[in-house]
């Protein structure tokens, strides 16, 4: 069983920052590649970012520029940090990891962006 929990969520001006964390019950490097998803109020839930077990990064064109996956393998933890926020970034935030066909996911952690 894998365990991923999400914090550093909460609310914030629009143009503000956040940086989400994603701490893994396991070594990251265990898994195929880990991603941030997100889904706002009456949305289905949406790809964010990812980064592969080789460091390669991809991002949805919603976020490119503004975002940034990034991960520690000392603390076995993968961080997403959000500038520039909007209110269409809106969403619970959602952590996952591949492990071959498998995937598992956190609980999530909800970010308002609100003036």
């Amino acid at each position: 069983q894998v365990d991923l929990t999400e914090s550093g969520g909460g609310s914030v001006q629009p143009g503000g920052s956040l940086t989400l964390s994603c701490g893994a019950s396991e070594n990251i490097f265990n898994f195929n590649a880990m991603a941030w998803s997100r889904q706002a109020p009456g949305k289905q839930r949406e790809f964010v970012a990812s980064i592969n077990v080789g460091g390669r990064e991809i991002y949805a064109d919603s976020v490119k520029g503004r975002f940034t996956i990034s991960r520690d393998g000392a603390v076995n933890t993968v961080y997403l940090q959000m500038d520039n926020l909007t209110p269409e970034d809106t969403a619970i935030y959602y952590c996952s990891a591949q492990l071959l066909s498998r995937s598992y996911w956190g609980q999530g952690t909800q970010v308002t962006v609100s003036s």
